[in-house]
């Protein structure tokens, strides 16, 4: 063993990232008349020295009994057990030797009593809860292995944080009995980004809630890996962690593969009634490598085909991430309404003509206000089949065509890990529409939805979703909560329940059966009325299989439901709930 180098009772701990002691400052030795003493026979063993340990604390871990022929190893071991015990921080053998043979006397040195802590360096943990982990107590003699596995627990503690870099970089105890604990963090030194060509730099950086010069998160770092990948402009976004140029520092790497983020279509057809019908439409949501989203859609030819869509959204106004998005539209649609049972009741075709603004800002880590403005307008333009004519019936025509004028505020929690393809994570939105505003209607409109996602065994997703709505006021039915299809009701016609009250429920076990394809076992629940009170009695049910299948044309979806009126197919094109 090796003495203390200095004549103080000073112990220094150096702690490395794994916490494991690196070392102590112990010196000791064996004197050389241990070899001369060789073989002769021990009469006595004893401890001189400690004061607040017990001799049988002590003896119980030497291997050297009287009657044993004196080993210079056996003697090593046994101060290096002594130490071991933590309590000492110097270990010296002497040997007397008399007519029966040789006398051995252990001198120890404790370590001091333990009068206080001081915790440096400390700025993500409270200096209350690393204290609270020590669990040497004041007034007791310290010991360097309940210290060390102390500082192994702190460094864990703070790694669960997702400080992984933090490190007790060194453990001092003063002659005075006060422990000094001194913590490195690990910092940020740099990002950096790389394999964007397109995509700037800023757009993926802003995304990420990191500072360069800040103690290093991965939960917030993973956290931003998930909010560029959530940007839908890159097919890949991995992590690296390289080494910085300070010590215990790092420059967080995020190397991106980029998508095609825009789309061109042209087509056309030719109809009877219509004839040429064309159609033109481009969009990017990377719109020159800035993030903002732009759209341009138009329907031209034939008799009522005038349509359009331009829509612009930029997601990053100011450092606050407030967004903005604009859609200016006109747009004639074939609609059709149903009886109850599923039946037609009318086939029309309906124009609608309208602008809405949207306004957002993060509330928090995962929470985002949305304030939105619309003013749309929907004229009945021409029967097309079914037994009910509207332009015979002027009180619906007033009822249900006419502008509309109102404000829609909400408020989203979105913890999803992917937005594409959740597999775990909770999105809660609570949505209120406010009509009227000099408009033909005034209503009160209010939406409740909640998802969750479970990941069952590696690959497996439990998805859920439960919503529930309620209207007031005088509501025209392009306004109503609808229910059936391919996004709430599958086995049912599309939009074929409408209302002022609304409840649906999906539960989908999805399971991937090949590249880029999934497979879906679902059950829906649901239905949308305006009669009677909040009774569930009367929903409407479905059971069924699909596939989702991530095209170059974007995800696609198939979907086979059977309901209360028999089996429907669901072919559409867009990610899944």
């Amino acid at each position: 063993m090796r003495r203390m180098q200095s004549s103080s009772v000073r112990l220094r701990l150096w702690v490395i990232f794994a916490g494991m002691l690196a070392c102590l400052q112990l010196v000791g030795g064996l004197p050389a008349q241990a070899a001369d003493l060789s073989g002769k026979t021990v009469t006595a063993v004893e401890v001189a020295g400690q004061s607040q340990i017990s001799d049988s604390t002590v003896m119980a871990v030497i291997k050297t009994v009287p009657g044993d022929k004196l080993e210079a190893d056996r003697i090593k071991k046994d101060m290096q057990a002594i130490y071991d015990l933590g309590y000492f921080y110097d270990v010296t053998a002497n040997f007397t030797e008399v007519p029966e043979g040789v006398k051995v006397l252990f001198k120890v040195v404790e370590n001091p009593r333990l009068t206080g802590i001081v915790v440096k360096g400390a700025t993500k943990v409270p200096e209350a809860k690393i204290k609270s982990m020590v669990t040497t107590k004041p007034g007791a003699i310290l010991n360097s292995r309940t210290l060390s596995t102390n500082s192994r627990a702190i460094e864990e503690y703070y790694h669960e944080q997702g400080y992984i870099l933090t490190k007790v970089s060194d453990v001092n105890m003063s002659p005075q009995g006060v422990l000094t604990l001194t913590i490195n963090e690990g910092m940020l030194e740099g990002i950096k980004v790389s394999g964007n060509e397109k995509t700037k730099t800023k757009v993926i950086t802003r995304e990420m809630n990191l500072k360069t010069g800040e103690v290093f998160d991965s939960k917030k770092a993973k956290r931003a890996m998930q909010n560029v990948y959530n940007l839908g402009y890159f097919e890949d976004v991995d992590m690296k962690l390289n080494p910085g140029k300070e010590p215990n520092a790092v420059v967080m790497e995020a190397k991106v593969t980029e998508q095609k983020t825009g789309s061109f279509a042209v087509g056309g057809g030719y109809n009877g009634n219509d004839g040429f019908v064309g159609i033109f439409e481009v969009a990017d949501n990377n719109f020159r490598g800035t993030g903002d989203k732009a759209k341009f859609h138009w329907e031209f030819g034939g008799v009522s085909k005038k349509n359009y869509e331009i829509s612009y959204t930029k997601p990053w106004l100011d450092d606050k991430h407030t967004s903005l998005g604009i859609t200016f539209y006109s747009m004639t649609n074939q609609i059709t309404d149903y009886y109850n049972g599923g039946d037609e009741r009318s086939t029309y075709d309906r124009k609608r003509v309208g602008i809405e603004m949207v306004v957002s800002r993060p509330a928090g880590e995962f929470i985002r206000n949305y304030v939105g403005l619309k003013v749309r307008r929907d004229e009945y333009v021409e029967y097309v089949s079914g037994p009910e004519d509207y332009a015979n019936d002027p009180q619906y025509l007033q009822d249900n065509f006419g502008t509309t004028r109102s404000l829609m505020l909400s408020r989203v929690f979105d913890s999803r890990d992917n937005v594409y393809n959740p597999t775990k994570g909770k999105r809660y939105a609570i949505t209120a529409e406010i009509a009227g505003f000099g408009g033909d209607f005034k209503f009160n409109k209010f939406t409740l939805e909640g998802r969750q996602y479970i990941k069952v065994g590696r690959t497996q997703v439990l998805a859920t979703r439960l919503t529930a709505g309620y209207a007031t006021g005088s509501m025209p039915e392009s306004q109503q909560f609808t229910v059936g299809g391919t996004e709430t009701l599958r086995g049912y016609e599309d939009e074929e329940y409408k209302g002022t009250k609304l409840f649906s429920a999906s539960v989908e076990y999805r399971f991937p059966m090949m590249s880029k394809m999934d497979g879906v076992l679902f059950t829906d629940v649901g239905k949308a009325w305006s009669d009677g009170g909040y009774s569930l009695s009367g929903l409407k049910h479905s059971v069924g299989a699909g596939i989702r299948f991530n095209s170059p044309l974007g995800p696609i979806k198939l979907d086979y439901g059977k309901g209360d009126e028999g089996g429907r197919f669901h072919f559409s094109f867009g990610g899944q709930f």
